[in-house]
């Protein structure tokens, strides 16, 4: 797998568990005390010092909302990070705005679509490079 088809890997995978954390904004807009949530940026260096190589990954369990819940915490993949686009704390304390919620489900999406078009062209270059002709 090339670098940009691995980055572009990382990207739909990063860019899907944000929807998931904005998702789980959205539903608990109503929770009193539910702070707004993100997730941190992958970072992406490791594909330009050349560490970019496939390696397999060891298997990770995603704790369900209602484990985070009892208390689960998320595995050391997912970086969440208190939303810093707040801008408004109800009364009851919860941080959630769905206007601005929903303005980055529209950005997600984008940015998916995006990472997307890049994906589908590498992948018809690499097809073109071996030969294969059509879809």
């Amino acid at each position: 797998m090339t670098d940009l088809i691995a980055g572009a890997v990382r990207q739909m995978k990063h860019l899907a568990e944000r929807q998931r954390v904005v998702a789980q904004n959205i539903a608990n807009s109503e929770t009193p005390g539910f702070k707004a949530q993100d997730v941190a940026a992958p970072d992406f260096g490791t594909l330009l010092d050349g560490g970019g190589s496939s390696s397999v990954a060891a298997p990770r369990v995603a704790p369900t909302a209602a484990m985070v819940a009892l208390g689960a915490r998320p595995g050391a993949g997912t970086a969440l990070i208190p939303d810093r686009d707040t801008f408004e704390t109800k009364p009851d304390g919860n941080t959630v705005t769905l206007e601005d919620q929903l303005l980055k489900m529209g950005q997600i999406q984008a940015d998916f679509a995006a990472v997307t078009g890049i994906y589908r062209k590498q992948q018809a270059l690499l097809q073109t490079a071996l030969g294969k002709h059509g879809g």
